[in-house]
């Protein structure tokens, strides 16, 4: 455990934010004229030019060193969706032998870390290595410290020798501005003349599972996959619902305690913490903030729960579904839009021009999901999401969104042309008083649904917990960006009149209102529903991954300026092969634990059950039990060999395929059935052998005990 701190000691205001190079520290630090024109590029009304960059690394270096820290690193985030940094010391050796303590705009502005190990899906050929970062102004620089020393952390963006994108945030970043241009746009339009930009915003929530670290180090599956590929349920689950929201136990709240303080020293605002549905499962939420800089935030999150967990003496999973039975863990994405000057596009507000607006914009996503609904779901699209999507609290494959029946009502009366009413009964003038006075709550919660409407955003709930934010909230803007184009064109050539507002609010509403759905999304009803409506049920990865190439699709990104075909491309094959790998190195450990572990374990079991059987039978006693239980092992253990040679046949087979959509869909359709197959044999046999036998800590040990 870190003692850097003493939490008992530490007041949070002195902490926050003490290891972020955060404007605050740039206003202070920076010379006015400096911070001024930083501020100008961040916004993206001015270039970056050397010479302010030189200031601004004289003054990052001064404040870094004067913490510790002896190294610098362009801190990134490849297309594995991890991050990546190479670290390089501030050291500048002079000619008497001793050292300088430099850090350039240069150095600050660009670095160049090896290309051809990351993926790039044919971006790059192997023996092309040359690849860029360049600092993103608009996210904080940080420090990280640990035991082995400090580093400064300035957030980069990571793109190829002819720039092409190798990286999560240039897309963001791109989706971003695209966004802003075209709501902008429809702003102007409708007569705002006082936001000068829009940016999108989002609030990560994170779901994990803590496990004793002892317990982790047995299971060779869950080291190497992140889940257990065998385990048979104990007696008790969360069927009793009492962990969800349940008192802490102590070394959990220990253990966020420094997880929260190692947050908000480098500026992550951790506000909830709180025991998830699912034994040893939990989950931590920041405050909102822009797109990109929550996503940064969140891949420290993450980072950070798995660096605190193991100083705890635990592991934190992170994997979508490391426990079959329970829930599993996603990533809640809280999306919305939001003007410089504090106004949230997606709040209904109390008067009519901003219910008229909220309206125009809650079209625009439903347009947006509806259209490219597709490309929505492949956001999600993972091996470990496979597991989760469709129950324990996780939504269907089919992207639907939840309005609730009041604001559902009121769209609805907007679309057909007729009088929509109030609660009290008193009729609505829509287009002129659309919505009377409402709470922030206009609807309930829809644990089912892909896409709720919760107040004043969108919360896109199908994002698996390892996958970096980054992608989901790139597609999001970038759809939503590109109907707020078309409503622009639309209420610009009819001069932003109320009756043109009401015109674009009416089609666009009536023609994609098929993806608004309120009720239970786990019901067969909804399923058939869903085929009526025809909307698509993308149930794999493999299968939501297609999109990617498409012609749709690549004219979305292009028109849009955020992707090129080249790029999508890369991303499909990158996407596909990381699934192959995925689920290859799955079934090579399923053949590892069951040929190493489960097969002698359970034939040594069977051995000493049969000599207990013949010393009862020998001296008169019942043996008929003994017998019976050996008899069902060895059966099993039978189909254990049968099942498990014939898995590595098929791997074997799947494994000479060239990567290409077809290996990814012969892993699908051949190598995790027969995953499932042999798992349907190791689990019952779980049960047959006695607990001291058995070679892996079972779920009731990982799932109950920290």
């Amino acid at each position: 455990m870190s003692n850097s701190i003493d939490f008992s000691q530490t007041p949070l205001p002195t902490v926050y934010g003490v290891n972020s190079f955060s404007n605050a520290v740039m206003r202070e630090r920076l010379p006015k004229n400096v911070y001024k024109e930083l501020q100008d590029v961040q916004h993206g009304e001015k270039e970056l030019t050397l010479e302010i960059a030189e200031v601004v690394a004289g003054a990052m270096k001064d404040w870094a060193l004067e913490k510790g820290a002896t190294h610098f690193t362009h801190w990134f985030q490849p297309l594995t969706g991890l991050t990546a940094e190479k670290h390089d010391s501030f050291i500048a050796p002079t000619i008497d032998g001793k050292v300088l303590m430099e850090f350039s705009g240069k150095e600050l502005i660009k670095g160049e870390p090896d290309a051809s190990s990351f993926p790039s899906g044919g971006l790059r050929a192997t023996f092309e290595a040359r690849g860029y970062t360049a600092w993103d102004t608009t996210s904080p620089a940080f420090l990280k410290q640990d035991p082995t020393g400090t580093t400064l952390c300035i957030p980069t963006a990571f793109v190829g020798y002819y720039g092409h994108a190798l990286d999560k945030k240039v897309p963001l970043l791109k989706s971003m501005a695209a966004l802003n241009k075209q709501a902008m746009r429809v702003l102007r339009a409708l007569g705002n003349t006082n936001s000068a930009r829009v940016v999108s915003t989002m609030g990560p929530e994170q779901e994990y599972f803590l496990v004793d670290k002892a317990l982790f180090d047995q299971r060779p599956d869950l080291m190497l996959t992140g889940r257990t590929v065998f385990g048979s349920m104990p007696a008790k689950g969360q069927e009793m619902e009492d962990h969800y929201f349940g008192a802490l136990k102590e070394r959990v709240a220990l253990f966020m305690r420094e997880l929260n303080y190692e947050l908000w020293k480098v500026g992550v605002a951790a506000k909830t913490q709180h025991n998830e549905v699912a034994p040893n499962q939990f989950e931590i939420a920041p405050v909102y903030a822009s797109s990109n800089v929550a996503a940064d935030g969140n891949q420290l999150v993450m980072e950070n729960i798995q660096k605190v967990a193991r100083r705890h003496g635990m592991e934190a999973l992170l994997h979508e579904k490391p426990f079959a039975g329970v829930n599993g863990s996603g990533k809640h994405n809280n999306w919305s839009m939001a003007t410089d000057d504090g106004i949230n596009l997606l709040e209904p507000g109390d008067d009519p021009a901003s219910n008229a607006r909220f309206l125009l914009f809650a079209a625009a996503v439903v347009e947006a999901v509806d259209r490219y609904a597709l490309l929505i779901r492949s956001a999600a699209a993972t091996a470990g999401n496979d597991h989760r999507l469709g129950g324990h609290e996780a939504p269907p494959a089919i992207i639907s969104i939840f309005f609730g029946s009041m604001l559902s009502e009121v769209l609805d009366a907007l679309a057909d042309g007729k009088p929509a009413l109030s609660r009290g009964g008193q009729k609505m003038q829509l287009g002129v008083t659309c919505l009377p006075a409402l709470p922030l709550d206009l609807s309930d919660r829809n644990r089912t649904s892909p896409l709720a409407f919760t107040g004043n955003k969108f919360e896109f709930r199908m994002v698996g917990s390892t996958q970096a934010v980054a992608t989901p909230n790139t597609y999001l803007n970038t759809a939503v960006a590109q109907v707020l184009s078309e409503f622009a064109d639309r209420l610009e050539a009819g001069g932003g009149t109320p009756e043109a507002l009401i015109e674009v609010i009416k089609n666009s509403y009536a023609a994609h209102r098929r993806v608004v759905f309120n009720g239970n999304g786990y019901s067969s009803e909804w399923l058939r529903e869903a085929e009526r409506r025809g909307l698509a049920n993308i149930r794999t990865t493999v299968d939501a991954l297609a999109v990617l190439v498409q012609a749709d699709t690549v004219e979305l990104f292009e028109t849009q300026k955020v992707l090129t075909r080249a790029e999508l491309e890369s991303r499909h094959h990158i996407y596909l092969e990381k699934y192959s790998k995925q689920i290859n190195i799955e079934a090579g450990v399923m053949i590892d634990m069951v040929r190493r572990h489960i097969f002698p374990a359970a034939s040594l079991y069977a051995e000493q059950l049969a000599k207990a059987a013949s010393r009862f039978a020998a001296i008169g006693a019942p043996s008929q039990p003994q017998e019976k239980r050996v008899k069902r092992i060895c059966e099993l253990l039978s189909q254990l060999s049968d099942e498990s040679d014939k898995l590595e046949r098929l791997l074997l087979e799947v494994q000479d395929l060239e990567v290409s959509p077809a290996k990814a869909k012969a892993f699908l359709e051949k190598v995790v059935p027969q995953m499932t197959t042999l798992r349907s044999v190791v689990d019952p046999l779980e049960k047959l052998i006695a607990k001291n036998f058995w070679p892996f800590p079972a779920y009731e040990d990982l799932l109950f005990k920290l």
